[in-house]
């Protein structure tokens, strides 16, 4: 995959578009986290590697950029308790991992379960005992049948996901992103990365960026250049309590994505499971300046 001239790439808008659909259209409903959440159905973004990376530029993410590749990379390792999170440099999902929250599931302290991203990616449970690990076998089956149609990943483990009286879900939080399908079109990558449930000003910035990396991981390791990045979101929300910062992004003028590439480092990782951060670099960011603390519901 090559980027376009960074002078030559056009201002990317799909972002802001989103957000702006939100705050007009959007219908207010009652959350479990307390504040109401305006909220759209369907939300598509596509984008076109060439024309940059999907770091958003309408505030800075040039300080936090990496964590969400970090935490992504612990997912696919099967992390699912804060400390095998931390030595991703995951540092933030203490409140989803509290004595209050693990006690009502009968998980260990620090645990978010076995139906948490890392359960599923890692070690989706099977009938035959040991766990499947999906990414693993993700890059197989590209290297191998790369015109299949069944390139696919979940996050989502039903059993484990159940509601209501007298069922008690397996995870401290139901995963919200993490459904990818990929496909070779006319010789390149195509990834598919879709969204139960975003929130919009917080957490889609950090999957869009994830999932994009996982789209250069995929290059590297097959050797099929990657084409496009498409994001969907099925429930994308702001909550009431983040209207206001993201009024403040809206009044922003749009400007060009940015570059990410695997560093040398990078191009050495052989093995999905081997990548870190620090194995990507960014270049050419140009966002607007940070716009101070967002509230994140927990």
């Amino acid at each position: 995959m090559e980027y376009g001239a960074y002078e030559d790439r056009a201002p990317d808008e799909q972002y802001r578009r989103i957000l702006g659909a939100i705050l007009e259209c959007g219908i207010p409903v009652p959350t479990r986290q307390g504040p109401e959440a305006l909220t759209l159905m369907q939300q598509t973004m596509s984008f076109d590697l060439a024309n940059g990376f999907p770091v958003i530029t309408e505030r800075s993410l040039a300080r936090f950029w990496r964590k969400p590749i970090g935490e992504l990379c612990a997912f696919i390792n099967g992390a699912r308790t804060l400390d095998a999170l931390a030595e991703f440099g995951c540092d933030w999902w203490g409140p989803w991992a509290s004595e209050g929250k693990t006690s009502r599931r009968g998980l260990p302290p620090g645990d978010l379960g076995p139906g948490s991203y890392g359960g599923a990616f890692h070690d989706f449970p099977t009938a035959e005992g040991p766990g499947f690990d999906q990414f693993r076998h993700l890059v197989e089956q590209l290297r191998e049948l790369p015109g299949d149609r069944t390139h696919f990943v979940s996050p989502w483990i039903p059993q484990y996901q159940v509601r209501g009286e007298g069922k008690t879900p397996k995870t401290t939080i139901s995963p919200c992103h993490g459904w990818v399908h990929v496909r070779v079109l006319g010789g390149k990558l195509h990834l598919h990365m879709f969204q139960r449930s975003g929130d919009v000003p917080v957490g889609v910035p950090s999957n869009m960026i994830q999932y994009a990396a996982l789209l250069l991981m995929l290059e590297h390791l097959t050797g099929i250049p990657a084409a496009r990045y498409y994001h969907t979101i099925s429930d994308a929300h702001v909550y009431a309590d983040q209207v206001d910062r993201v009024r403040g992004m809206l009044d922003r003028e749009p400007r060009r994505l940015p570059t990410v590439t695997l560093n040398e480092s990078g191009r050495r990782v052989k093995d999905i499971h081997d990548f870190r951060p620090e194995h990507f670099d960014l270049a050419d960011y140009d966002p607007h300046p940070a716009i101070g603390s967002i509230p994140v519901a927990t």
